[in-house]
């Protein structure tokens, strides 16, 4: 199964700092976020990814090359300006093919083992999703969790991880180029019961703020 770690975002809610720096590059616990996925998807087994890249792209692919140093083969989808996820996703479908992949946001540290998301048999499924207990900056949460199949409901809710098992079909209506984010797009999967999922309530941070980075540091430098 390859995967896409989608990386192509200003990360606005976190400059100056990214004024410099591409948000993947960003450090926590001696590494930059985009070095933690590689290397926890290549523990997985995957040994192909497309990454998205927009702002300060070359600063990124210097860092990455071509993915050998994690034991992977990289393909790069650039965009001239960010995309926004569902825009990114269909914009590198030619390089993902046509089989479901593994989706990974670059903004979130997660030791969840994505090990298990390539045995996913989607089905008639658009999506198989990881849920996180709310955080506190997010309360309201996302979606509901019932017998494994994700809802709209009202309670009780939980947060999207940033980490799936896509179908390239949930994208299939973004013409590759155009903006469009691809939390509506699970929300209406959600609502046709055609979106899967499932709870983890192990270590994850939205790497969204220098409050959070701060604490995701002083997290793993206390280990």
């Amino acid at each position: 199964m390859k995967a896409m770690i989608l990386a192509a975002g200003r990360g606005e809610r976190l400059r100056p700092l990214t004024e410099r720096m591409p948000k993947p590059l960003v450090e926590a616990g001696g590494k930059a976020l985009i070095d933690w996925h590689l290397e926890h998807l290549a523990a997985a087994g995957c040994r192909e990814a497309v990454i998205n890249v927009a702002h300060l792209a070359e600063q990124v692919l210097a860092h990455v090359g071509d993915g050998a140093r994690y034991g992977m083969r990289i393909a790069w989808s650039r965009e001239a300006e960010p995309l926004e996820t569902a825009g990114g996703i269909a914009k590198a479908r030619a390089l993902l093919g046509d089989a479901a992949f593994l989706l990974v946001n670059s903004d979130i540290y997660c030791e969840y083992d994505l090990s298990g998301l390539k045995d996913v048999s989607l089905g008639t499924n658009l999506a198989h999703i990881v849920l996180v207990p709310n955080p506190a900056h997010h309360p309201q949460g996302d979606f509901t969790l019932d017998a494994g199949m994700v809802g709209n409901g009202a309670a009780p809710r939980y947060t999207y991880a940033g980490v799936a098992v896509v179908s390239p079909a949930l994208v299939g209506g973004v013409r590759p180029g155009d903006k469009a984010p691809l939390g509506p797009l699970l929300r209406q999967a959600a609502g046709e019961g055609r979106l899967s999922g499932e709870l983890f309530r192990g270590v994850w941070t939205d790497v969204g703020t220098a409050d959070r980075l701060a604490e995701l540091r002083t997290l793993l430098a206390s280990r």
